[in-house]
């Protein structure tokens, strides 16, 4: 039996990825509360480097009082493929848990607005 396979189209008719919305991160989470070691992604495209908005590095060096960070960039391999300096406001911190509402509340992550169980049920 051949596998079918059908298009599915998540922003209309777009042509290219090149055509979707710019997103602009929420200015709360841009150039907040950087510290040594975050993991952060870039807000905007760096041509002059070749760095993409989104792309993700290591903060290594915090310069000039906390304006500015030294980024290192990694590779699948861990080989660093650039290392720059730039402003608070090029660099979005990156969080790997889900962050407490304004209340200081934990967000609930197991179940869906609809109330609904997410993952294993038994």
């Amino acid at each position: 039996m051949k596998a079918e396979y059908r298009k599915i189209e998540f922003f209309g008719n777009l042509a290219s990825l090149e055509e979707l919305p710019q997103y602009t991160p929420r200015q709360e989470n841009v150039g907040k509360n950087i510290e040594l070691l975050d993991i952060v992604a870039l807000t905007q495209d760096i041509p002059e480097y070749n760095l993409r908005r989104g792309e993700v590095g290591t903060v290594v060096e915090i310069l000039s009082n906390g304006d500015a960070f030294e980024v290192e960039f990694s590779d699948g391999n861990g080989l660093t493929y650039e290392c720059r300096s730039f402003r608070a406001s090029q660099l979005m911190v990156l969080h790997h848990e889900p962050m407490p509402t304004s209340d200081g509340a934990s967000p609930n992550i197991w179940t869906s607005p609809a109330n609904v169980r997410i993952g294993k049920h038994g």
